[in-house]
């Protein structure tokens, strides 16, 4: 396998578990790509898309929170 083809599988894998993170796992995929399109849109001088940011870090905390916590039951 080409390291571009090993990059790409790996993005798709990447990205495959923002939708399901973000609770969208059984959405229409028009409606993914209307609201990926929708977003890549958004500017990102603006608020609306700080307000995205913000959103997005906070939910990757909250998953690093409970990783931690769940590996600390586990000890």
């Amino acid at each position: 396998m080409t390291n571009y083809r090993k990059r790409e599988t790996r993005d798709k894998i990447i990205f495959g578990g923002l939708i399901i993170k973000a609770g969208l796992r059984k959405a229409d995929r028009a409606f993914l790509l209307g609201a990926l399109i929708e977003a890549s849109r958004i500017p990102p001088d603006t608020e609306q898309y700080r307000q995205l940011h913000k959103i997005g870090m906070e939910a990757f905390r909250n998953d690093a929170r409970m990783t931690n916590s769940e590996s600390k039951d586990l000890t």
